[in-house]
């Protein structure tokens, strides 16, 4: 078994969450007088394990029904699509 997959997955997943709203929400909430900090880490650690719990059975769905490739070509349109939806907003 080649660990080059889950290393691939773990990095591209840091490096999208390193300064994230998700990641940005945490800090805030962190920051928050009187919050436990350990609260706090254990309640963003479980959103994020269970969204991607969610992620992980619906792409496993998906994969079933749609070639990967097509997924790949969505998921980076839809991105782009977000991207200057963002762009055209801030304005």
């Amino acid at each position: 078994m080649t660990l080059k997959p889950y290393v691939v997955v773990f990095a591209s997943i840091f490096m999208a969450e390193l300064g994230d709203k998700t990641q940005l929400a945490t800090l805030v909430f962190a920051s928050t007088p009187g919050a436990s900090r350990v609260g706090v880490f254990l309640a963003s650690s479980a959103a994020l394990v269970v969204s991607s719990l969610l992620a992980v059975l619906i792409g496993e769905r998906l994969g079933t029904w749609i070639a990967p490739q097509h997924l790949t070509r969505a998921a980076g349109v839809a991105f782009l699509a977000i991207g200057l939806w963002l762009l055209v907003t801030a304005a």
